[in-house]
């Protein structure tokens, strides 16, 4: 648990120069969409970044996601519904009004033309594990194409990030990590590590709609 926390500090640490932009941002009243997305540039803007809570991977690519889904995962971090101590500390500065201002502002950033209707095939291992979790009867046939804007594009995540976020809807009774939606914990909690690791590396081999748009904190 030390360690835990520990690890937890380094991390808030690292995002304290992103805390200050907002802050001074807020305090100056500056109210525009740059200044309100500052905080997440220091990671969301930086090609291949990787982060190191709970545990290293290269944190996901928003440009280009559903608005719905990022309003709907950042209310869930600042409610605690998702446990992650910088995120629910970046989401609780947050007003509604910001969050749906940041949401629509990742949702367009990503300029990319739409992948394919449906995904390339599977192996036939892979195949039965997405079957076996009704994996595209949420995310569609193309994993881009959600039935609902709250539910994200998963194809062409990062592999790590999705095995991280699908192990986290795994945890119960961890204050700093977990993740609380009983459909995605009742889906993942039928699969092994090593079959939850299988699924995310097909899904991030699929084309994608989603993005990293490199950004710079000094501006």
């Amino acid at each position: 648990m030390k360690k835990l926390l520990q690890s937890s500090a380094v991390v808030a640490a690292m995002f304290g120069a992103s805390f200050s932009v907002h802050a001074q941002a807020t305090a100056a009243g500056q109210g525009s969409v740059q200044s309100k997305v500052a905080m997440c540039i220091g990671c969301h803007g930086i090609a291949g970044y990787q982060a190191s809570f709970p545990e290293v991977h290269k944190v996901p690519m928003i440009a280009g996601q559903n608005a719905k889904y990022i309003a709907s995962a950042l209310t869930a971090y600042a409610k605690g519904e998702r446990k992650h101590p910088t995120m629910r500390g970046i989401a609780q500065t947050l007003s509604e009004q910001d969050i749906a201002d940041i949401s629509a502002y990742y949702e367009k950033q990503a300029a990319v033309p739409a992948v394919p209707e449906t995904a390339a095939a599977a192996s036939a291992q892979v195949s039965a594990l997405l079957s076996k979790g009704a994996c595209a009867s949420c995310h569609g046939a193309n994993f881009s194409k959600p039935i609902d804007g709250s539910y994200p594009k998963i194809a062409g995540q990062h592999a790590d990030y999705l095995l991280v976020a699908l192990k986290s809807y795994q945890t119960e009774g961890n204050p700093v990590i977990g993740r609380g939606n009983a459909i995605m914990a009742g889906q993942v909690k039928q699969f092994s590590h090593a079959e939850l690791k299988a699924i995310a590396g097909y899904l991030a081999g699929l084309p994608a709609e989603l993005r990293t748009v490199p950004q710079s904190k000094f501006r």
